[in-house]
């Protein structure tokens, strides 16, 4: 996981959280609508074992992995062979990347595997699939 900056004044952190969901939320725009239900477990703040050490839910995080089309849901494994999330976009700076590779901007967009895992349980009320896996904190 690798923060990046592509130009001056500009920083992007290595993750976002919920947080920045609810900030970034446009009613108008399909894309960025929050079901009522998200904002409540939000405002709730109840995010049980997903939450990280800072008590936030990180939904996702950067990579400097390379990712080009047909990589969306890959996934993104730790040192371990643990499944710590899914490849879903590049930023913009990795449109050139079937092209070159450029380690120092390129960056592929993941979803965090704990958010995955509280949407379900959480927002889904599907936690009895969680019976059927091992997690590993």
């Amino acid at each position: 996981m690798k923060s990046y900056s592509p130009k001056d004044g500009v920083l992007y952190r290595h993750y976002t959280t919920l947080k920045g969901v609810m900030e970034k939320e446009d009613p108008g725009n399909y894309e960025f609508r929050v079901p009522a239900r998200l904002k409540e477990l939000y405002k709730a703040g109840d995010y049980g074992q997903y939450a990280n050490a800072d008590g936030e839910l990180t939904t996702c995080f950067l990579t400097n992995l390379d990712i080009t089309g047909g990589n969306s849901g890959s996934p993104v494994l730790d040192a371990d062979g643990n499944l710590i999330g899914l490849a879903f976009d590049g930023n913009w700076e990795s449109m050139s990347s079937d092209v070159m590779f450029e380690p120092n901007l390129q960056r592929c967009i993941c979803v965090d595997i704990r958010y995955v895992l509280f949407m379900m349980d959480k927002f889904g009320g599907a936690g009895y699939l969680l019976d059927e896996m091992t997690l590993v904190k």
